[in-house]
């Protein structure tokens, strides 16, 4: 099967985003093509969820492989899922006939299996126990439904599979004095943004943020490196490109207003300590979203900068809901709002982008809501597999050799 699901669909992702939508895309579209012809660097900070199940981020470690991705973070989520494969298929039944303790269950009352095959299972028992007993059970009751959803997480035995594992992947990280997504990257499947980067040598990391969330994996990597070293990370990180891309990610603080950027930030007081700081004043920020007040708020740069210069509410004064992070980003030069899906938008950048370069692209997504779509996300729970421990644990033999 083509692995470039949205390539029929390009027409109809285009014609869904109105004229203004469609004039920044161009816009993003040539300044991507701009930065990486003149040797430029590019970053994408993705958020969660919609990323993993709309095949975006198995699109951006294909852009990792292609070289027009250079340098990604992301959420605590998106690591932990990227662990277990991205995304799974997942059978539900009723936990009360289960047998389990009702009081525990998530809302729903519903327990969650992964839908394996026997040797799956069995190459599972090799590296933990399981409940054999547990797993007839789950399998002999009726099925409420079947579905796909990001890996891991809630589902037995997969989701506490990544929990265990991010014990072992935090003690690695901390005896080599890495960030635990770098040795998680060691073991991750190529078709993660983890494994891709991996193999190029990037950097991934999740932003301060968004370390909450993935369970166990959420608070190991944010035991894995200092605060500080992990924010000043990220600030190299952005200091190095040109262009960064924000694809549907909430809280953005770190870019826009972190300790060390001394543009929009409130890096001023760590450049007058001699700390190492960076400046976003000739990059572009370009950021895929649904919230029409972005694109609002970008319009209203000039009302916004007068807010801050006379210390006044910037909420108040442009009349529109604000997010934390559209302050900076409305008064950034080098901003672009694109108001539309990531599930369209996303491979309409790739494309444009590979095809202005002349690079072939070997996978490109589809919006999960077309038939495509629906084809791509079957392809990833097929295809993209969980961390291999054992290539992990091989990395980390060669590590100091």
């Amino acid at each position: 099967m083509s692995k470039l699901f949205g390539l029929k669909q390009l027409d109809y992702f285009r014609s869904s985003l109105d004229e203004r939508s469609q004039a920044s895309l161009k816009a993003a579209v040539n300044r991507i093509t701009d930065a990486k012809s003149h040797g430029g660097r590019v970053m994408v900070v993705t958020g969660s969820g919609p990323n993993i199940h709309e095949g975006v981020t198995t699109l951006i470690a294909e852009l990792i492989r292609a070289g027009l991705v250079d340098a990604v973070s992301t959420s605590s989520a998106v690591i932990a899922h990227e662990m277990a494969g991205s995304l799974d298929r997942v059978y539900r039944v009723d936990a009360q006939a289960l047998g389990m303790d009702m009081a525990r269950m998530p809302r729903g009352d519903v327990f969650e299996f992964t839908r394996m095959n026997d040797s799956e299972i069995e190459a599972l028992k090799r590296e933990m126990p399981l409940d054999d007993d547990l797993l007839e059970r789950g399998k002999n009751l009726p099925h409420v439904n079947e579905i796909i959803k990001a890996a891991g997480n809630m589902a037995y035995p997969m989701g506490l599979r990544t929990e265990r594992l991010a014990h072992e992947v935090l003690s690695l990280a901390r005896i080599y004095g890495l960030p635990f997504e770098t040795v998680a990257g060691w073991g991750c499947d190529e078709h993660t943004m983890l494994g891709a980067a991996s193999r190029r040598n990037i950097p991934v990391l999740v932003t301060i943020p968004q370390l909450v969330g993935g369970g166990a994996v959420g608070m190991s990597i944010g035991d894995s490196i200092p605060i500080s070293e992990r924010s000043m990370r990220i600030s190299r990180m952005l200091a190095s490109c040109d262009v960064i891309i924000e694809s549907a990610v909430a809280l953005t603080q770190e870019i826009h207003d972190g300790p060390f950027e001394c543009y929009t930030g409130h890096g001023i007081w760590a450049w007058w300590s001699g700390q190492k700081t960076y400046n976003l004043r000739d990059k572009s920020l370009i950021r895929i979203d649904l919230d029409e007040n972005l694109r609002r708020a970008v319009e209203l740069n000039q009302t916004v900068q007068e807010a801050i210069d006379k210390g006044l509410p910037k909420t108040k004064a442009a009349k529109i809901p604000f997010r934390m992070e559209m302050s900076a980003f409305a008064r950034h030069e080098g901003s672009i709002p694109i108001v539309g899906d990531i599930g369209k938008v996303w491979p309409l950048i790739a494309h444009d982008v590979a095809e202005n370069l002349g690079i072939t692209l070997e996978f490109l997504s589809a919006s999960q809501d077309t038939p495509e779509g629906q084809l791509m996300r079957d392809w990833i729970v097929e295809n993209v597999k969980p961390l291999d421990v054992q290539k992990m644990r091989g990395c980390s033999e060669n590590f100091c050799k």
